[in-house]
């Protein structure tokens, strides 16, 4: 399992590098891929504190300067591998607040899965930007990571 994880979390932390490579040489992020994507780097962190037990510093939808998208990402990845590293049982349920105050419990597996598909989808969506912007969006499907 943790091998499984580690290779998720490297795709993972692939195509969010490509993304911030690709956004960094714009002279502007499109509004919506600037909000997408620190929405990714907050959600990961949020997640990452959560299961570490700790008061996130983020909240869901705050945006980051472009320019910070690196170190925050790199401090969500490092986390998560920790917390891969350092799992005893990927069964072990963890308590936790939402965004919203209601309390919830779910185990470790779903919730790294969770960071992984959530990073995805948003991904997609800041594909979808690109194009509609005039920018070619980048190829990041897991077979071509693969490959």
């Amino acid at each position: 399992m943790k091998a499984f994880f580690n290779e998720l979390f490297d795709y993972n932390f692939f195509c969010n590098k490509r993304i911030i490579t690709q956004s960094i040489e714009l002279q502007k992020v499109p509004d919506n891929t600037q909000k997408l994507f620190s929405h990714i780097l907050n959600a990961h962190h949020i997640w990452n504190s959560r299961i570490n037990g700790n008061t996130a510093e983020f909240n869901v939808w705050d945006i980051h300067d472009t320019k910070d998208w690196s170190d925050i990402h790199y401090e969500n990845q490092r986390s998560s591998f920790e917390i891969i590293t350092n799992a005893d049982s990927f069964e072990k349920r963890i308590d936790y607040e939402n965004s919203e105050g209601r309390l919830f419990t779910n185990n470790l597996k779903d919730i790294l899965f969770h960071i992984i598909n959530h990073s995805t989808n948003h991904r997609g969506q800041i594909a979808v930007d690109f194009r509609n912007n005039g920018l070619e969006p980048l190829v990041l499907d897991y077979v071509f990571y693969k490959r």
